[in-house]
């Protein structure tokens, strides 16, 4: 499976943002598909996930009420639609799809900077 996240950029603070992630192959295969972000300076943190065909999705709490993710399993694409942003949210985010069978893949990451 190939994943490739889109969306990133320059935002103001308190603004919104919207990130996107494509990934090939059948949508039967995919269990799970989540974003994670790699701040400056700070390890790879998970910002949101879903399950495949589940309800409730999870959410980091620096970012539960002000993010949120959605998926069109049709399209096998993943959003995550970033609201009242802050300046530690400035980070580079990694779309992360899991597989019923086999490894998961990563993509190769979007930068989102947010400016004062």
């Amino acid at each position: 499976v190939q994943v490739v996240e889109s969306g990133g950029g320059l935002v103001q603070a308190g603004g919104s943002l919207t990130l996107s992630c494509a990934a090939s192959g059948s949508a039967s295969d995919v269990n799970a598909m989540a974003w994670y972000r790699d701040p400056p300076g700070k390890g790879r943190e998970l910002v949101a996930s879903i399950i495949s065909g589940g309800e409730t999705p999870n959410y980091a709490d620096s970012v539960r009420g002000r993010f949120i993710i959605s998926t069109d399993n049709a399209r096998n694409m993943m959003y995550l639609q970033m609201n009242d942003v802050k300046r530690e949210d400035t980070a580079v985010y990694l779309c992360y799809v899991s597989l019923r069978n086999g490894p998961g893949s990563w993509g190769q990451g979007t930068q989102v900077t947010v400016s004062s």
